[in-house]
């Protein structure tokens, strides 16, 4: 065939129209490709309250970028809601706070997604081309509040028309398999999202809405077109035909094992949280921490109200521990900004108690010994602080909690190591069947219903009922007894008449008052420094509950540094004008080992007068040298 011929170059030209044609919308579709593989990401929002649901997230987006899934991490507190129409894809993971609300930083979401929902002018449109997976996090230990957030988000988008690419996965951070259930239920996310050729730089957009535009051409040849297309498998039809199950059950897998028994307390996230505060984890559900007042007592620079109070040696023969991590309320003042776990029994894989305490031992010994070489601290102090003669148990979560704390207790004792156990007052049958301890302790954190669930947050319905029979159940016992107040300014300061109606619950020996303690800004609190009291506040507070008592107790020692006051029983621990409201540990130890019956008088010791209250000294012990720090101190009123 000749190509001279007019209609042989008008075929050549055509087919090398067709072929520049294809070409050029081959290339537009590559860079079009690239394009929307960025600006098209899915996203991955976290809704965080403790940092929980934070490092998640982070592992989600770790997991999905090492298999090709391009997700854009953002917290929900820094997104536009309005912009939710234009996503294609979704992924939430969302804790609950109190009460079964948000977070704070995720309330104008939340109000804005359910305000939407209910109107019914935005229709239930608005979010058809939006796919979604939502993951809670919460505890079970707050009943049907149980990840209300992430329940109520799954709800609320599907209300607007979008479509759930698998059912809510629900984690629970008091159970022990937060990191198990969340861990399956990414690999499903992931196993769906390939399944939908979104790996490899696919986008989002394209995936699910046939590609950017009519004109799109594909990167294989034409005649395989129809094979991709019937590959692609809708988020829809995997959600509802899946073999999917929803998790947190008590039959979910966690690292390849069914989880029937019983949970280890302590998840890996936990963990993490507590040992970058410095805990030392014991098994799977105790702790140990040095305190900051073992370190200065160590350095010959002050003790604790402690020592002041009651003839504790701080400096390293003290030790700070805990056989329960778990705690039935979340205190508005929690040191620990909540990263331990709640529950309202136990409900945990449980550890030896001769494991605990052997444990305990030996990690505080390790902890003194880092203090070698530390600026004041002698080779006889840190020599003492290898044989500690007293057990702090107060140190996060509720101690009474562990059904083998009179075992535990009976341990330390046989090795002389005395008990101070502080309990938050929620389970009255426990401290009942508690054995001798050296100073039992109840915390009134205030003095009315209201105020009560507002500071302690607790978890139990009937926490009041909880909170006084825990009061009266102190009455019977025979050793050393202590209400421990904490002061929060603006929140039960004022409630001076009710606390002391409370004194006639339990009859108290002792009765510690001390200023809430700042812990600097945290999301789970919304405590200031406005809300923290001065020793003169604390002062004068303590000597007008004393006043109301009319002689009943009396003030009787401070602790300046510490801003606490104490008060005692005037009749039992002041004798002939002086104060006995020290111990005598080798006394104490000897009762308990005869197994016969005796009471707080019985090992009580008298009270130096530097440590009495309205002495020079304030409570600090002269044979310490204090050191200031420069700062602008507050005049003194």
């Amino acid at each position: 065939m000749s190509f001279s011929s007019t209609p042989a170059r008008l075929t050549l030209l055509a087919l090398l129209s067709a072929t520049t044609v294809y070409c050029f919308y081959r290339s537009r579709r590559l860079k079009l490709l690239e394009l929307s593989t960025n600006a098209n990401r899915g996203k991955l929002f976290f809704v965080s309250q403790t940092g929980t649901s934070k490092t998640l997230a982070r592992q989600l987006h770790d997991l999905l970028n090492s298999n090709g899934l391009s997700f854009e991490l953002v917290d929900l507190k820094s997104y536009e809601p309005e912009d939710l129409a234009k996503e294609s894809l979704v992924l939430i993971i969302a804790s609950t706070w109190e009460d079964g609300k948000p977070p704070a930083g995720a309330e104008f979401f939340a109000n804005w997604l359910a305000e939407s929902a209910d109107d019914f002018r935005v229709g239930s449109l608005l979010l058809s081309k939006c796919r979604f997976a939502v993951f809670g996090v919460g505890s079970r230990g707050y009943g049907d509040s149980f990840n209300a957030v992430a329940r109520d988000f799954s709800r609320r988008l599907r209300g607007l028309g979008g479509n759930e690419i698998l059912p809510i996965g629900e984690g629970d951070v008091d159970g022990g398999a937060l990191d198990g259930v969340f861990e399956e239920w990414s690999r499903e996310i992931v196993k769906a999202l390939k399944v939908s050729g979104l790996e490899n730089g696919i986008s989002v957009e394209q995936s699910f809405n046939g590609g950017i535009g009519d004109d799109f051409y594909s990167d294989e040849d034409d005649d395989n077109e129809d094979d991709m297309e019937s590959v692609v498998v809708d988020l829809e039809d995997i959600a509802g035909k899946a073999p999917f199950r929803k998790l947190g059950g008590a039959t979910a897998e966690t690292n390849g094992k069914l989880s029937n028994g019983p949970k280890e307390m302590v998840t890996p996230v936990i963990r993490a949280n507590l040992e970058k505060q410095g805990y030392k984890i014991l098994g799977s559900h105790s702790g140990v921490k040095i305190c900051r007042w073992t370190k200065s007592q160590l350095r010959g620079r002050g003790g604790c109200y402690k020592h002041s109070f009651y003839g504790i040696e701080s400096h390293s023969r003290c030790m700070e521990a805990t056989p329960s991590l778990a705690c039935a309320n979340k205190c508005v003042f929690c040191w620990r900004h909540h990263t331990n776990p709640v529950g309202k029994s136990w409900q945990w894989k449980m550890d030896d108690a001769l494991e605990i305490v052997n444990s305990a031992l030996d990690q505080h010994k390790k902890m003194i010994k880092q203090m070698k070489g530390v600026p004041g601290v002698t080779q006889e102090r840190l020599a003492e602080g290898l044989s500690p003669r007293h057990c702090a148990l107060s140190l996060v979560g509720e101690p009474i909690m562990y059904p083998e704390i009179n075992t535990l207790v009976d341990e330390l004792h046989t090795r002389r190591i005395s008990t101070f156990l502080v309990t938050n007052a929620q389970f009255p049958d426990k401290i009942k069947m508690l054995k001798p301890i050296t100073q039992l302790y109840v915390s009134v954190d205030a003095a009315t219903k209201e105020s009560l669930k507002a500071v302690d947050r607790p978890l139990f319905g009937d926490f009041w009922e909880r909170f006084t029979d825990s009061l009266t159940a102190l009455r019977d016992k025979h050793q050393r007894t202590v209400y421990r107040l904490t002061l929060v300014k603006g929140w039960n300061t004022e409630e001076l008449d009710a606390y002391f109606e409370l004194f006639s619950l339990g009859q108290p020996d002792f009765v510690e008052i001390k200023g809430v303690t700042y812990c600097g800004s945290s999301a789970t609190s919304k405590l200031t420094m406005e809300n923290v009291p001065w020793h003169a506040d604390v002062k004068a507070f303590s000597e007008a509950i004393a006043l109301k008592s009319k002689g009943e107790y009396e003030v009787a020692c401070e602790h300046a540094h510490s801003c606490c006051v104490l008060l005692a029983k005037t009749d039992k621990f002041k004798v002939n004008g002086q104060w006995f409201t020290w111990i005598d540990y080798e006394k104490f130890h000897d009762l308990v080992a005869s197994g016969k019956s005796f009471d707080s008088t019985d090992y009580m010791a008298a009270t130096p007068l530097w440590a009495v209250y309205g002495a020079e000294e304030g409570g600090f012990d002269p044979v310490q040298a204090r050191y200031r720090k420069e700062r602008n101190h507050r005049p003194k009123p």
